[in-house]
């Protein structure tokens, strides 16, 4: 598994659960969409009962075509997502990079913070159509060519802002080291204020937000896999003392950091 695949599953709480529960695949964004699509993710499932399945999402937008005739533009989801999956079915989505659903509207990324719209509310009553024919599309790759074709007659104009956007959250991602916002801004050669109008701008969401947001994630995927000594896990983190921590994984996760590994223990070990 690469370093951007990692990423991605670190936002599925529970993934043993999931994982017995439904299929995710991904697939690489066409050459002329990456300014913009970081990529497609395609979730299959037959399940004789729901599944309400938990993501500490990613800052980024995605457009999803569900099957049922949904499709969907959401925002940024500032706190977590829950989807619940029943019967058979499946879902399409096109992840687009942080900074990189700017073109495509005619205000900052900020706007669709947890927010969900319609299709057609962003790219028009045409669109409605194009939906549909993707949505009952049998064939995957036929129906991600379909999802590009959708977006190229939108004709988004590259941006050379949303790469240093996308690299900034990407420097969050990678580098643990990073920790407050007055560092990333260093690293971007902005002040606070600059970068925080930036990431409102295009990211959608304010950095710090994206800072304790990796790191939930990081401390989530720790906890699914092998106990942790939550005291050097909060001070590695950046937090003061334990205690803000679990506060925070709790309000993040909805449970505490030590049941949530013991639940997810309990399942790996099942």
């Amino acid at each position: 598994m690469t370093g951007i695949e990692q990423t991605r599953q670190r936002a599925i709480l529970d993934p043993h659960t999931a994982a017995e529960r439904f299929r995710l695949d991904h697939e690489p964004a066409p050459a002329d969409l990456t300014p913009f699509v970081d990529g497609y993710w395609i979730l299959h499932w037959g399940l004789t009962e729901p599944h309400r399945q938990q993501v500490l999402t990613h800052p980024v937008v995605h457009l999803t075509f569900t099957t049922g005739g949904q499709a969907h533009i959401t925002g940024i989801v500032s706190n977590t997502f829950i989807r619940e999956i029943s019967g058979t079915g499946r879902a399409l989505g096109l992840r687009f990079r942080p900074g990189g659903f700017r073109p495509f509207l005619t205000a900052p990324v900020s706007t669709l913070t947890d927010r969900v719209l319609d299709i057609e509310e962003i790219f028009g009553p045409a669109a409605r159509a194009a939906a549909d024919a993707i949505i009952t599309e049998p064939c995957v790759p036929t129906a991600l060519h379909l999802a590009a074709t959708l977006l190229r007659d939108f004709r988004p104009t590259p941006d050379p802002v949303i790469d240093k956007a996308a690299k900034l959250v990407e420097t969050i991602s990678t580098d643990p080291a990073v920790l407050r916002v007055s560092q990333l801004a260093a690293i971007a050669d902005m002040s606070v204020r600059q970068l925080q109008r930036l990431f409102a701008e295009y990211v959608g969401i304010g950095p710090k937000w994206v800072i304790q947001r990796a790191r939930m994630q990081e401390a989530a995927a720790r906890a699914a896999t092998e106990p942790q000594d939550w005291s050097a896990l909060a001070a590695e983190l950046g937090y003061a003392d334990q205690a803000h921590f679990t506060r925070d994984f709790t309000a993040s996760i909805g449970t505490s950091p030590a049941r949530y590994a013991s639940s997810a223990g309990r399942r790996n070990n099942s």
